[in-house]
């Protein structure tokens, strides 16, 4: 009886298999094959480089890893197979032609019914070459727990063959220490890529917000935002034409460009420098983006004139601006002193 439900159990799951190969397509397949075209071609030209290379630890699990020049993080194959208890030359499907069309982390007929075409897409062998030289093949690193996903789904539903169970285990070892850790990060912090990351981060935030080149004088900040400064200090107001205070400046790029953005300030005083006499040749709003960097200026800085009009001094102000507008990369809350006159 044992037997029969088994036998049972096994043809619907083929049928299962078979009806998602049918869903999927001759089509599909086809341009899934053709990206693994490199795998049986020998060395291709041109290869993609590593930039970096590391190895992570998930508890006693060791997985060689690459960041490419490009920014593709990678398990290198052998070591992501191994890890999940694999052999580099896993088996599973019959069929020859299904069989090349599956990558060998997913072959067996147990696993199809699971697997997404998101995921099938993702998980082609990449071939790369090593910061020796080396030509190697990896995966990409965030499909580690997907695929951990598709044999833990497979176990659940009672369809993943006891030659197989020593993977779930596997798989459970690594969503645990995956789920603690994260395998981007893991992979970054093994590399050294994290810097190189943080960096490009910080450029891509920087071309958003400011342009190469200055654009024409516009009025951008309103006379209200001097004007309720005057009046936190304690200073007479006689209007925008009479000449500010020097402090004026420093305290608009504490309250404003140390606050808008990380590293917008330090860019802006390389790309607008002061000239003759300590003056710059342009002003820094003039350098900001029209689609992001101007609306930005313009947000924060009604914002701050908010909070300076319901404000009765200016340590009352401040305090209100370190809480709502910390300067990008400081610690919230933290007691900053003004500046000083």
């Amino acid at each position: 009886m044992e037997d029969a439900k088994k036998n049972k159990a096994a043809a619907e799951l083929g049928r299962l298999g078979g009806q998602k190969t049918a869903e999927r397509g001759p089509e599909y397949y086809a341009e899934i094959q053709a990206k693994r075209q490199v795998r049986a071609g020998g060395r291709p030209k041109n290869p993609p480089k590593a930039a970096f290379e590391g190895e992570i630890s998930i508890g006693e699990i060791k997985i060689a890893c690459a960041v490419l020049e490009d920014g593709t993080r990678l398990l290198t194959q052998t070591d992501f197979m191994q890890a999940l208890g694999r052999t580099p030359r896993a088996m599973g499907l019959r069929d020859r032609e299904a069989f090349e069309q599956v990558p060998p982390i997913l072959r067996g007929k147990s696993l199809q019914p699971f697997i997404s075409e998101d995921l099938l897409s993702a998980s082609e062998i990449l071939k790369f070459q090593t910061l020796k030289g080396n030509l190697a093949s990896g995966y990409r690193a965030d499909i580690l727990p997907q695929v951990c996903d598709v044999f833990l789904k497979a176990r659940e539903q009672d369809q993943l063959p006891s030659n197989q169970q020593h993977i779930a285990k596997q798989c459970e070892i690594l969503v645990r220490g995956l789920a603690q850790l994260g395998i981007i990060a893991l992979v970054d912090e093994a590399t050294g890529y994290q810097e190189v990351r943080d960096r490009r981060a910080l450029q891509a935030i920087l071309d958003a917000y400011l342009q190469k080149e200055f654009a024409a004088w516009a009025k951008r900040f309103p006379d209200e935002f001097y004007e309720q400064m005057f009046r936190l200090r304690g200073w007479q107001w006689r209007g925008m034409k009479i000449n500010r205070p020097q402090i004026v400046g420093k305290f608009t790029n504490d309250l404003v460009y140390e606050r808008l953005a990380p590293g917008i300030l330090k860019e802006l005083e390389e790309r607008n420098p002061k000239v003759s006499k300590g003056e710059r040749q342009t002003r820094h709003h003039q350098w900001l983006t029209e689609d992001v960097g101007h609306p930005a200026l313009a947000q924060h800085l009604y914002g701050l004139i908010g909070f300076m009009r319901a404000s009765d001094d200016w340590e009352q102000f401040y305090h209100l601006i370190q809480k709502a507008y910390p300067k990008k990369g400081s610690t919230l809350l933290l007691p900053m002193p003004e500046p000083k006159q």
